[in-house]
């Protein structure tokens, strides 16, 4: 299990720093960035918990402290998202099932505006004052948005090969029937599920012919 684990999320984390530098940054939208590796670790650590999510954070931030074009102290944000990833992991569902969109789509708003303002922090404390002159309160909203439209591309496909990875059985549910983790996303929140939607369509039907042999059978007798 733990080989797995390291082995899922070095690859993943390694993938989304790629994109990430290559492609994401190139896009010179208004405002931040969208924070792929953020997502990422967001989704192992509704998976892992508070320590799997924590250490997944802190490695994917030392990455993206020495991977170029990074212009900031070492540790700085594996500061951040080792405490991101411990807090994300704390709300992981005790059931393992993500019923509706709403509780990730906040887990990653919060995220989003939790590691910019703590990034920000943590520069103010060692002399950079970047923040100040790019304006904090269009980063936090860019940021939040930019993630929020990316994230249900990327965490449910990221629960989804973490499952699969620690052989949760969960996972088959989920992925061969678009379950619990990706209708959460797909349906809007809803938190239905449309194999429970077909499959309460067939009982009521069989219910609805036994009804009606069990009212026929009763005029025969008469």
């Amino acid at each position: 299990m733990r080989v797995n684990r390291i082995l899922l999320s070095s690859s993943l984390i390694v993938v989304a720093m790629v994109v990430q530098v290559s492609v994401l940054a190139r896009l010179h939208l208004p405002g931040a960035v969208p924070d792929l590796l953020l997502l990422v670790v967001l989704g192992l650590a509704l998976v892992y918990g508070h320590v799997g999510g924590a250490l997944v954070g802190f490695g994917a931030g030392l990455l993206a402290d020495l991977v170029p074009p990074a212009d900031h102290a070492a540790g700085r944000y594996a500061l951040v998202l080792c405490v991101i990833g411990y807090l994300a992991g704390l709300v992981k569902p005790e059931s393992g099932q993500v019923k509706s969109a709403t509780g990730p789509m906040v887990v990653v708003v919060a995220a989003a505006v939790g590691s910019t303002l703590l990034y920000a922090g943590v520069g103010a404390l060692v002399g950079d004052t970047a923040a100040r002159h790019v304006g904090l309160s269009g980063l936090l909203f860019t940021a939040a948005l930019y993630d929020l439209l990316l994230a249900p591309f990327v965490v449910p496909g990221v629960m989804v090969l973490a499952r699969r990875a620690e052989n949760d059985p969960l996972a088959e549910t989920g992925s061969a029937g678009s379950g619990d983790i990706s209708s959460g996303w797909l349906s809007g929140g809803t938190g239905l599920r449309i194999g429970g939607q077909r499959g309460g369509l067939k009982v009521r039907a069989a219910r609805a012919r036994t009804a009606r042999a069990g009212r026929i059978k009763g005029v025969k007798r008469l």
